[in-house]
Order: structure tokens, then C-alpha cells, then sequence
């Protein structure tokens, strides 16, 4: 739920008219709010400092013989069966993704200063808990009730991605040190050119997280002491797109011209849209500082090109 606030809230930050033009401005907020008034309630949002979150209602076991949420998918109105809260002590990941959610969330709510300021003052205490050199693993390890269906691979994504939208949210400087840090860089291997590591999804943040940084260092241009692993996020960033066109082979196609962004694995759309949302987004941030286009390798590479992608990739997951 975290991610899709956090990617709701963002659609909504960048394209507020739009949604305004479709009638949808109102009832997009609804959700947001409706998910970030949930996230709220599972840590103590009050506090400065938490020790736990409750990360999970139901849940599994691998191949149950009785009835549960994977057992049989149905309205919560008809299950009968016991779903007990299920609760973590430590998980960067998810805190870090909460974050990032209850942080974008706040900028969608600057009209309303006091819920605006509730959503900063989470952010910032879910942040510090996924900070704590005691909580650092991810929140799915050693749960059997959600390890084998939420996985989480790592936790340093969603400590850039977390920082990036709390600086956004607040101005406060320490965030873009901690969104910019070498560190953090390595270990979730930002900057190494894994084709697995350009797809957004829940469990990977990285190229959304680069993009917005990179949305930064266009608009606003920080320089030192910033600027270096701005411009490598930049530069990442601008190969992240390359890998989406076809002409650079990096992913397979399907005949019909669907991305393979999951190596063919099912439920391929969600990986779809992600990308088509941050190819999108990636040409409009150019548009708005008359930049024609970028590199890819020697190759020099059109807007156009890159919107093209992005569109071409829509009736995938429309709804007739």
C-alpha cells in the first residue's frame, strides 16, 4: 500500500491539471488520503522515536490446508477466518517506503497545513526507525507469513527513495545528504548497469528514486557538495531510458510490441507502467528546460523517441 501512495501522490504533484481536467482531482486525493490515514495507524504517528510497525493483517502459510488469504480470495465481508495483525520490530524497507508515501502524501496536502504537518511528522519518525542501526534488515525476513509471497531483496533503495521525498517535503538539507550518500549508493548497487535494477517496482526504487533526484539537479542545480553523485544519478538515469527502447536490445518484446520488463514472469503490466509512468515523466522534465533530448552511448536520442515508448506501451493496460 506504502508504494501505491507514494506513486499516486507523485502523479498528482506533476499533474494536478490533468487530473483536474478529467474530474478525478478530488477522488484521487480521497485515495491517497484514505491510504495514508491507514498508514498512519500502523506505528505510533505521534511519537518522536517507535520500536515497532504493523506491517501485515492476515496473511499465509505455503500450501495451507485451511482457509486463509491466499486459500481463496474473497470479499472481507465473507471471511470468517482468523487474520491477526502481524507486527515488526525491525524492516528499513518498509519504514523507508512509508516515508517516502506519507512524505509525498504531504505535499499533495499543503492546502491543509494541519494533516500536511501530521504526514511530515510520520514521515520523519518511520524514517528515523528505518535508520536505526538495530532495525536494518528487511521486513519480510524470517516471516512466514510473508516472506514467501512479499519478499523484500534490500532495504538501500528505500533509503534513498524515503530521504529524496522528505527532502522534497521539508527543505531540510540533512535528506538530500542522506538521499545523495555514497554509501547507500553501493550498497543497493545504484550505479551498476543490472537491466533487473532500470525496472520499477515495489521491491526496487532505484530508478524512480534516481529520476526524482535527477528532477532535482535539472530545476534546481544544488552544485557542491551534491552535484557529483547528482550528475552519476543523471547519467544512470538517462541509460535507464535507453534500456526501454527497443532499439538497444535490452529487453525482450513480445510481437505485439509489449515490453518484457520481468523476463517474462507473470504479471508483467504493473512493471509496464512503472516505466511508462517514469518515461513520461523523464521527457515532460526535459520539455520544461527546452532540453531536445539525450545520450545513449554515442547515439543521440529525441524526446519524441522516448514519449513514443511510453505511449506505445498504454492500450497494454487499458480498460475497454
Amino acid at each position: 500500500m506504502a508504494f501505491a501512495m507514494t506513486m499516486l501522490s507523485w502523479s498528482v504533484i506533476e499533474y494536478s491539471q490533468k487530473y483536474e481536467a478529467i474530474g478525478e482531482y478530488k477522488h484521487t486525493r480521497d485515495l491517497i488520503k484514505w491510504g495514508t490515514d491507514y498508514l498512519l495507524l500502523t506505528f505510533n504517528s505521534s511519537a518522536s522515536k517507535i520500536d515497532k510497525i504493523y506491517c501485515q493483517v492476515g496473511g499465509s502459510q505455503n500450501g495451507p490446508r485451511q482457509p486463509d488469504d491466499h486459500y481463496c480470495w474473497q470479499r472481507p465481508e465473507d471471511m470468517d477466518y482468523p487474520r491477526p495483525s502481524r507486527v515488526v520490530n525491525a524492516g528499513s524497507d518498509l519504514a523507508g517506503e512509508m516515508a517516502a508515501a506519507l512524505a509525498a502524501a504531504s505535499i499533495v496536502f499543503r492546502d491543509n497545513e494541519v494533516y500536511s504537518r501530521k504526514l511530515v511528522k510520520g514521515a520523519e519518525t518511520v524514517y528515523a526507525f528505518a535508520r536505526d542501526l538495530g532495525k536494518r534488515k528487511p521486513y519480510s525476513r524470517g516471516k512466514p507469513f510473508v516472506e514467501p509471497f512479499y519478499n523484500s531483496t534490500g532495504y538501500y533503495d528505500e533509503y534513498i527513495w524515503g530521504a529524496t521525498w522528505l527532502y522534497y517535503a521539508t527543505g531540510n538539507i540533512n535528506y538530500m545528504r542522506w538521499a545523495t550518500e555514497p554509501g547507500f549508493s553501493k550498497h543497493s548497487k545504484a550505479l551498476y548497469r543490472i537491466s533487473d535494477l532500470s525496472v520499477l517496482s515495489w521491491d526496487n526504487k532505484l530508478p524512480a528514486a534516481m529520476l526524482l533526484l535527477t528532477r532535482y539537479r535539472i530545476f534546481l542545480n544544488p552544485g557542491y557538495p551534491y552535484e557529483e553523485m547528482l550528475h552519476m544519478y543523471h547519467n544512470k538515469t538517462e541509460l535507464n531510458m535507453c534500456s526501454y527502447l527497443r532499439q538497444f536490445n535490452v529487453f525482450n518484446w513480445t510481437k505485439g510490441g509489449l515490453i518484457r520488463l520481468n523476463s517474462g514472469r507473470p504479471r508483467p503490466l504493473q512493471y509496464v507502467a512503472n516505466t511508462a509512468f517514469l518515461a513520461s515523466l523523464f521527457v515532460d522534465y526535459l520539455n520544461a528546460t527546452r532540453v531536445p533530448g539525450f545520450q545513449c552511448g554515442s547515439k543521440f536520442i529525441s524526446l519524441d523517441v522516448l514519449r513514443s515508448f511510453a505511449t506505445s506501451q498504454v492500450p497494454f493496460f487499458k480498460i475497454e
